[in-house]
């Protein structure tokens, strides 16, 4: 039936390669990958006597469809023996916010939170799993050797070996251990921070200024700040001015906010926390690392740097205010005042902080840093593959492709090219190269890391040029989203606004989200996703600030879309809701950030809806979602079209007629079709789990199965209502 999550039952096989040891990875044969509807590195369930959860890998060749691999500890987390059978299916998994483990008293003695945190980067766990200390280290997202090197300086020879057990996470369910995760030991024995921070002690190295591309501007600005403040405060105390410091870097994840610092602290003392780290340990605990750390700052002067400061000052409704906060930011303040010393503190999550952090007397400055652009995307890579051997490179195809990246998403995306290129050179003997090909490989899995309450949209393969029929449709929105975003010099020569926003209506499953995707791959856009009431919150405020910061977001990777679907549900008429006024708030946030005195700059805003009568009136006007656009049902030709595109990864047998079969289909949406050849191929893989076609009597057992979806009535009423615009 339609809607329910496809599931396979395989055979569970003990994993014996030692790349994958203990590692968290389930490996499946391609086919089984796409059947499920996945791609690599995507999340699944495993069900056998117990369910857990891993991250899937493509098996190697010679392993049947039929088979899934599984190393020794993930076999015991599903509770499975060798040659048994198990059920995997696609999950829906959460970054965590926090996760208990326990282990030896060697290890939780041994091993600080931040170690403990960089190991089990990635790794998606439940309560009651198993997971070892060994890095994922495949796939995106994962850690670096920096861990193992850490894990071997705390444990020793024996952390390979070490087992840990998941006793607590948070939210609920499975999670994925996150950059900004808390990971705590859950009988507290983790070591503290050292008591009195060491100046001497050997630092991060920093990056050369020349290579902080696109920062060059804010980075200047915190330069000459530190500048004034610590080298020549006699200047501003001349003009009547305090020398005080305290300076807020906001941004993305990953963007580089901490290198940015410690690239412009090179020459200066620096003295680092780790707010995760610090926000995990005990109240006492984490206002004694804070003094300890102040207090060196200001006998030696120079920067106290806090990494992630929303872990340790969160927000009051993030979680409930500490009395040992006020005791923390008395320290900073101190530590401020001080003459000699700065305070730096850097956030991917600015409004998660203490409000108090921005009082004058704290961090007075902020600098924000944006997503990288084409441009600045190809530069950082030319700083990445410097000294990596390599062919001919196509570095500005590879930006193009790859919006919404920050540094460490192109960190990630060159690591999976060196592992497929290493693997490469170890098979054939050759030397060890990179390819175009390589990094146009390690792109369909390498996705953004910045993860939020809306869903950054990945640049597929998928084009307008692949969109079966909708001619008329496809023009309408080239001519809408693309040319003012690809050709605004035209429009500046003509003296003409573009529109601002499109409004996508049309029955469901006719292909409004499919089109968002091939516009995102078409122009190389970064596209913000919005599902139905997403942005509604309980808390008076929180909705109209998840509306400010989408649109925030949206600036900050132009040129971008921000794409509002099922629009009707997230702005529907004013005055008719029941809701204390929540909706018309969420409305009237719409209408300002659309057509407010902040105006939109290489940003167009698309709705979807398949129930346009309901939309509040007034972000229907010019200015606004002034375009409308119907996608229509498709017919014969289109679903023609429809089928061959989503055939291209389906073995069809030679009996198969798509023309037939499209001109059978009457009442079929886009998705009623594609849903119809995932059917079938599912028939065949119960046909035999080796089957190497699908036939049309897979096609016709799945007719029976996947019926039309498009009602006729709604279809027109919808029809009357692009008749009378």
């Amino acid at each position: 039936m339609i809607g329910v999550a496809p599931q396979l039952t395989l055979t569970a096989r003990l994993n014996t390669a030692a790349l994958d040891s203990r590692r968290g990875v389930v490996r499946l044969h391609p086919e089984a990958i796409a059947a499920l509807g996945l791609r690599e590195w995507d999340a699944v369930s495993l069900t056998g006597s117990r369910s857990t959860a891993a991250v899937v890998g493509a098996a190697g060749p010679g392993v049947p469809t039929g088979t899934a691999l599984l190393d020794d500890v993930t076999l015991s987390n599903a509770g499975l023996r060798e040659d048994a059978t198990v059920v995997i299916a696609p999950v829906t998994v959460y970054g965590a916010r926090s996760v208990t483990v326990t282990g030896s008293a060697l290890a939780a003695g041994s091993v600080s939170p931040a170690t403990l945190r960089r190991a089990l980067l990635g790794k998606v766990m439940t309560v009651g799993d198993t997971v070892s200390l060994l890095p994922r280290d495949l796939g995106p997202g994962t850690s670096t050797s920096a861990a193992s090197s850490a894990l071997a300086a705390a444990v020793g020879i024996t952390w390979t070996s070490e087992l840990l057990t998941v006793s607590a996470v948070d939210p609920a369910g499975p999670v994925s251990v996150q950059p900004n995760s808390v990971v705590t030991w859950s009988d507290g024995a983790a070591p503290a921070p050292t008591a009195t921070p060491d100046p001497t002690a050997p630092r991060r190295p920093a990056v050369p200024f020349d290579d902080l591309k696109g920062c060059h501007l804010p980075a200047a600005k915190l330069a000459e700040w530190l500048k004034l403040s610590l080298d020549q405060p006699e200047l501003l105390a001349t003009l009547g001015a305090e020398s005080n410091l305290g300076v807020l870097v906001t941004g993305p994840a990953g963007v580089g906010k901490a290198t940015l610092v410690r690239s412009v602290c090179a020459e200066r003392q620096l003295v680092e926390l780790d707010g995760p780290e610090i926000g995990a340990l005990a109240a006492e605990d984490r206002l004694a690392a804070v003094r300890d750390a102040a207090a060196a700052v200001r006998r030696t002067g120079g920067v106290l740097l806090i990494a992630d400061v929303d872990a340790l000052l969160p927000a009051p409704g993030e979680r409930p205010t500490e009395p040992v906060s006020n005791l923390i930011l008395a320290e900073l303040r101190d530590l401020v005042a001080a003459d000699g010393a700065a305070f730096i503190a850097t956030s991917a999550l600015p409004d998660g902080l203490d409000p108090r952090l921005r009082a004058p007397e704290l961090c007075d400055r902020e600098l924000g840093l944006s997503l990288p652009d084409g441009t600045t995307r190809r530069q950082l890579l030319e700083v990445l593959l410097r000294d990596v051997p390599a062919g001919e490179l196509d570095l500005a195809a590879i930006a193009d492709r790859t919006p919404g990246f920050v540094a460490a998403d192109l960190a990630a995306l060159i690591r999976e090219a060196a592992l497929r290129a290493a693997a490469r050179a170890s098979a054939d003997g050759g030397a060890p190269r990179l390819d175009q090909d390589d990094l146009a490989g390690a792109l369909t899995v390498i996705r953004p890391l910045s993860r939020s309450a809306t869903e950054e949209v990945a640049v597929g393969s998928v084009t307008l040029d692949d969109v079966g029929d909708m001619v008329e449709t496809k023009q309408a929105l080239t001519e809408a989203v693309l040319w003012p975003l690809q050709h605004p010099d035209t429009f500046a020569r003509l003296g003409v606004d573009p529109p601002r926003g499109v409004l996508l209506y049309g029955p469901p499953g006719c292909g409004k989200t499919f089109l968002v995707r091939a516009l995102a791959s078409s122009g190389r856009l970064s596209v913000h996703a919005v599902k139905g009431a997403e942005l509604m919150d309980k808390w008076v405020g929180a909705s109209e600030r998840a509306v400010r910061d989408l649109f925030r977001r949206a600036r900050d990777s132009a040129p971008s879309l921000v794409f509002l679907d099922e629009i009707d549900a997230l702005a529907p008429r004013r005055g008719q809701s029941t809701d204390s006024g929540v909706t018309d708030r969420v409305v009237a946030a719409l209408l300002t950030e659309l057509d407010g005195i902040d105006p939109l700059r290489d940003v167009v805003v698309l709705g979807a809806t398949n129930r346009p009568d309901l939309i509040d009136p007034a972000l229907l006007r010019p200015g606004r979602l002034e375009k409308l656009v119907f996608v229509a049902p498709p017919d014969a030709d289109a679903r023609r079209e429809i089928l061959r595109t989503a055939a291209r990864s389906v073995p069809l047998a030679d009996g198969v007629d798509l023309d037939a079969l499209a001109a059978d289909l009457d009442g079929y949406s886009a998705a009623d079709c594609v849903a119809l050849l995932r059917e079938a191929a599912l028939t065949a893989m119960r046909r035999s789990i080796d089957a190497a076609d699908v036939t049309a009597a897979d096609i016709d057992t799945a007719r029976a199965k996947v019926r039309p979806s498009l009602d006729p009535a709604q279809v027109a009423a919808l029809q009357a209502f692009a008749a009378g615009r």
